[in-house]
């Protein structure tokens, strides 16, 4: 590298040598820098590539952005857009042109914030949290009031003398924070949830006064609007002015203009409250005194009523009545007694006629007669039994097997099976058999067999 400082003066240099002293002049002096302005002669060739000027009202800076970084954009550089570009400096050898090398650019200033506001607002309207169906009704008579606001600013100042010069009885429970900066949305969000959990007020004010859209920021971020969803006390946003909207007037359930007209809707007006009241004082006598009158001629006709039916004439109707019914009754009860009385004497008559005592003595003596001739009856009929007994025994002994066995005859038995032997045929030598006799047994083997032989 040649140092055109130290090189001697009479060195003469070529313009190459002169435009890459130059450009390693500048890299090295500027690493990294950011540069704000405005873009203009933008040129967006077939290779990718991006070329533009980046100017401000006194100067112009040429600028290249190559196409490997310009795929990494999100934004679309625009011809008259404020940017800032984070870039290198260098000089372009080939014309000696001072430029910028540009790694990434961004919409500068209240831009990017537009466009993080909208994807924000696209996003959480996607997920419904600006629905009117999920948005609370504010109560008509708050029992505590609740602001989430800076304690120091002119906001919180009109918001408290709205609410005393409309209705100075409800209290008013402040939540001090910070409205602006890094640590705005944290605290607000915390406000939010502390006051959800000790709820001791039952409408929160949500406000702050007018700012740029960096001041109002923090009413932008995604943790502040999502616990404006989360709570469940009603909530009145109150940022800014009129023209001045954020992603929590979207989600708050009611969006005031202003913070001293968010203590109007917040704060019911006490004269009218008192008219009201009045009236309906006016309304309530009116309705008591119809109410009385027209209890007063109820009353006065029951009256009437009550006289001409008075208890003691129905009493008297009554007694006499009673006592037409037990002179009814005794006649009754006498009539009833003298036909019992007739019937009972005709009944008494009949069970003489038919006095069942004649009859038992009868049966009874027939009882004894019958009871003498049993034994005689029996004796007879076990007599004649017992001679046909006999008869029977005797006859029965004449065919009886035994009879014919006494006479000299055997039973041939086999003692295997307990049939009787009838023929020879049924018989084997060594075979057993079992000759039964008037009087005993016995038992034989049977040694010579002869089928074949005659009969006695």
């Amino acid at each position: 590298m040649i140092n055109p400082t130290s090189a001697p003066q009479r060195t003469i240099m070529t313009v190459t040598q002169l435009n890459r002293a130059s450009s390693q002049l500048l890299s090295n002096h500027f690493l990294t820098v950011r540069v704000e302005g405005e873009l203009s002669n933008l040129s967006m060739p077939s290779s990718g590539h991006v070329y533009f000027s980046l100017k401000d009202t006194n100067a112009q800076v040429r600028c290249a952005m190559f196409k490997n970084q310009q795929r990494r954009q999100a934004f679309k550089p625009e011809n008259g857009k404020q940017v800032v570009v984070k870039a290198t400096v260098s000089l372009y050898e080939p014309r000696g042109d001072y430029q910028l090398i540009v790694e990434a650019i961004e919409e500068a200033g209240d831009g990017a914030l537009r466009r993080a506001f909208e994807a924000l607002k696209r996003k959480l309207s996607d997920e419904g949290l600006f629905d009117a169906a999920n948005k609370q009704a504010l109560p008509a008579l708050p029992q505590a009031i609740g602001i989430i606001t800076s304690p120091t600013g002119a906001a919180v100042r009109d918001i408290l003398t709205v609410l005393k010069r409309r209705f100075a009885a409800v209290p008013v429970i402040i939540y001090p924070v910070a409205v602006q900066g890094d640590n705005a949305k944290q605290e607000i969000a915390n406000a939010i949830a502390r006051a959800n959990a000790n709820p001791l007020c039952d409408i929160i004010i949500l406000g702050r006064g007018g700012g740029s859209l960096e001041d109002l920021w923090a009413f932008n971020e995604e943790i502040v609007a999502r616990a404006i969803f989360a709570s469940e006390i009603p909530i009145i946003s109150a940022i800014g002015h009129e023209t001045d909207f954020t992603i929590a007037d979207f989600v708050a359930d009611l969006r005031a203009p202003t913070p001293s007209a968010a203590a109007e809707h917040a704060a019911p007006d006490s004269q009218e409250w008192l008219a009201r009241f009045i009236y309906l004082e006016t309304r309530l006598q009116h309705h008591l005194q119809r109410k009385l009158r027209e209890q007063q001629r109820a009353l006065e006709w029951l009256s009437k009523r009550l006289q001409q039916q008075h208890p003691g004439q129905k009493l008297a109707r009554n007694a006499q009545r009673i006592d037409e019914l037990e002179l009814r009754l005794n006649q009754a009860m006498r009539l009833k007694l003298r036909h019992q009385k007739n019937r009972l004497e005709t009944q008494q008559a009949k069970l003489g006629q038919h006095n069942p005592a004649e009859k038992i003595s009868h049966y009874q003596q027939k009882l004894d007669y019958l009871h003498r001739r049993l034994p005689v009856a029996i004796a007879h009929k076990l007599e004649r039994m017992d001679q046909c007994l006999g008869r029977a025994s005797q006859t029965l002994h004449a065919v009886s097997p035994l009879a014919t066995l006494n006479r000299g005859y055997t039973l041939t038995i086999a003692p295997s099976t307990g049939s009787i032997i009838r023929s020879a045929g049924q018989l084997a030598i060594g075979d057993m058999i079992e000759t039964r006799f008037g009087r005993g047994r016995c038992t034989s083997e049977i040694k010579t067999l002869d089928r074949n032989g005659g009969n006695l």
